[in-house]
């Protein structure tokens, strides 16, 4: 399932991550996610699953969104962070993102994808949704500020019958 892009959906490309897009990355997160890290953190978390770090760039190539996956554990796929810039929210970068990174892990052959939100990020919990993410627990404290997450899975594969 896919959430719908608006009628004329901005240009955009997607491509893998590059130790360039790190200043750009941290500035998205810092002002998106309201978390700090390491640049460092960007390239080694690429090593891990080149295909899983996603980057939405300008016509220009400056990344304006992305999306960081990993595996943690067996076929299952952990989106660890995700933020679009706030001048291209509700363009589509998003869905085009989350629908490139659902691809690929059903590529790899990954039965779940799992990921933490804010609980006070509405937005961002109805798109989630949309794809049929669902809340599976709350994570008590789980940011840096002290606020509660949520964690949302998503079954790629139906349950076997049984």
């Amino acid at each position: 399932m896919s959430a719908s892009l608006p009628p004329n959906p901005p240009p955009v490309t997607l491509r893998a991550f590059r130790p360039s897009d790190v200043p750009f990355v941290s500035g998205i997160v810092a002002e998106a996610l309201h978390e700090h890290y390491e640049p460092s953190l960007y390239q080694s978390l690429s090593v891990e699953w080149n295909d899983g770090f996603l980057v939405a760039s300008d016509p220009h190539d400056v990344p304006i969104g992305f999306l960081l996956g990993v595996t943690q554990v067996d076929r299952e796929a952990r989106v660890l962070m995700f933020a679009v810039e706030r001048n291209h929210r509700t363009l589509g970068v998003g869905t085009l993102l989350m629908d490139a990174f659902l691809e690929r892990c059903r590529v790899r052959g990954f039965r779940r994808v799992t990921l933490e939100v804010r609980v006070s990020n509405a937005t961002a919990i109805r798109f989630y949704t949309r794809y049929r993410f669902s809340v599976t627990d709350l994570l008590r404290s789980y940011y840096s500020d002290g606020e509660n997450g949520y964690q949302m899975a998503l079954d790629l594969v139906a349950p076997a019958a049984g």
